[in-house]
């Protein structure tokens, strides 16, 4: 499933045993193309992205999205 208009935020595919395979988008690419697309300040596109984005459910191949941030303070 791709989210029209955030195809400037793919960053790959994320595959998953026994499942479809989902789009991964960069959580900072999309706030970046809110900002810039539509005119919101940083938190109105944060708020945006959390509520309208992530929080639509659109089936088993709804898309995930990457946090690159959180990422790399993840304990091994």
């Amino acid at each position: 499933m791709v989210i029209n208009g955030f195809e400037g935020a793919i960053i790959g595919v994320a595959r998953r045993y026994g499942q479809p395979d989902l789009i991964a988008y960069d959580i900072e690419k999309i706030i970046e193309i809110l900002i810039n697309r539509d005119n919101m300040r940083h938190e109105e596109a944060i708020e945006y992205f959390e509520y309208n984005i992530v929080g639509a459910w659109i089936g088993e191949t709804t898309p995930c999205f990457i946090d690159r941030e959180k990422h790399n303070n993840v304990k091994q």
